[in-house]
């Protein structure tokens, strides 16, 4: 029988949402009022823009995509195409999905890391295999895990430490499924181990465990994924070179791993084996992990950061390690964060980009290899819309709208 759902449409089927993310796309099923759009205006569906892709930085594995093994100090667009969606990079290596959920993958092959079925480098973007069902990726230290439409988790590459999940410690020069569910939703993924939330909000790792990195109470390294705790509250993750970051439903911020220059945010240098809640505060929004220190935005739009100040990582205009967040600067614009090597890069709301910390190889983006300690503008496009997950990269990439 028919019946009236909130949508003011009689209809056998309850209207849904899906919010976009990131500003982008989302879906919505049935009948609904222009009223109840207004309503629903902030996680109202939204275009998919078209998107190039830029990369700069080290260049000698390829892993730049510009077919050849140059460095580049400022953004270099790869190819010609507009249709990236998602980027991930890692140590010499890069992967990408398109807007038709194709993925694509280059720079340093050992191990099988790029996915190919081979161990060869390549200096331009290659398609790994012909499937188009790819929504999310993640690259840790020389290997590379991914989810598809389905839900379906996948790995590749280095299999030491049990780090692809495969429960053992194989190579994997294609995309192997990691078990048989199909209900994982967020992954990242640092040095030689992964994390993963499923969609019923619990949280999961796997691979190598000291430090404590895997938050399951000990340092024992498991080739598998194995639940954290038992709760059902977790959102959103990051993993940092050694160490982990969860943001919970709340807006608590939680890390776990090794914590020798503060990168947990516990105002101390002591590894942590579980989750630790950061603070108090339950504003947090978005965080992300690189070598030894963390980055976080709250809901006001604030950035802060925390852990190994070397080169001016944290961006706060000095070299001093932090213990604690401390909030970079005093705007609140900040929308992305992504933490590499030994360097940042962040998105504003109005479109700019910006880094800070060590410029070697040009991986800051300004057209030199001076470090920086503090944010300064990536050229002056203001069209940058994604960045990567990268805590062990030392290059860059960004999507710009096209």
């Amino acid at each position: 029988m028919a019946m009236r759902y909130e949508g003011g449409v009689i209809s056998a089927t309850a209207p849904t949402i899906t919010a976009p993310v990131d500003g982008e796309g989302g879906s919505a099923s049935g009948f609904w009022t222009l009223e109840t759009q207004l309503q629903n205006s902030a996680i109202w569906p939204k275009p998919v823009l078209l998107k190039a892709l830029y990369s700069w930085g080290g260049g000698s594995s390829g892993q730049l995509g510009h077919n050849n093994v140059i460095t580049r100090s400022s953004p270099v667009q790869v190819g010609a195409l507009t249709t990236w969606s998602k980027i991930a990079s890692g140590e010499n290596l890069s992967v990408a999905i398109k807007t038709d959920g194709s993925l694509w993958s280059w720079g340093y092959g050992s191990n099988g890391r790029l996915g190919l079925n081979d161990v060869i480098k390549r200096s331009s973007p290659v398609q790994v295999g012909a499937l188009t069902t790819w929504s999310q990726i993640a690259v840790g230290y020389a290997f590379s895990v991914a989810i598809k439409t389905d839900g379906s988790l996948w790995s590749w590459g280095t299999g030491g430490e049990g780090r692809l999940g495969q429960n053992d410690v194989i190579n994997r020069s294609s995309p192997v499924q990691v078990g048989a569910l199909t209900a994982w939703s967020q992954i990242a993924s640092g040095q030689a181990f992964s994390l993963a939330i499923k969609t019923d909000g619990t949280l999961w790792s796997w691979g190598q465990g000291t430090y404590g990195r895997l938050g399951h109470n000990n340092v024992i390294t498991r080739s598998s994924p194995v639940q954290i705790g038992a709760l059902t509250t977790w959102s959103q993750i990051a993993a940092g070179n050694k160490n982990s970051l969860a943001i919970k439903t709340d807006g608590t911020i939680w890390s776990w791993g090794r914590n020798n220059y503060g990168q947990l945010g516990l105002n101390d240098a002591y590894d942590r084996s579980s989750p630790v809640q950061v603070g108090a505060l339950t504003t947090w929004s978005k965080i992300a992990g690189g070598d030894s220190f963390s980055l976080a935005i709250k809901t006001n739009g604030t950035l802060w950061s925390w852990g190994f100040n070397n080169s001016g990582r944290l961006g706060l205009n000095d070299s001093a390690n932090r213990y604690s967040p401390v909030q970079v600067g005093a705007l609140t614009t900040w929308s992305q964060i992504a933490g590499g090597a030994d360097f940042s890069l962040a998105i504003k709301t109005d479109g700019t980009m910006w880094s800070w910390g060590g410029g070697s190889e040009g991986r800051l983006g300004q057209n030199d290899v001076v470090p920086c300690s503090s944010p300064v503008q990536v050229g002056a496009l203001t069209t940058w819309s994604r960045l990567p997950k990268m805590p062990t990269a030392a290059h860059s990439l960004a999507l710009s709208n096209s």
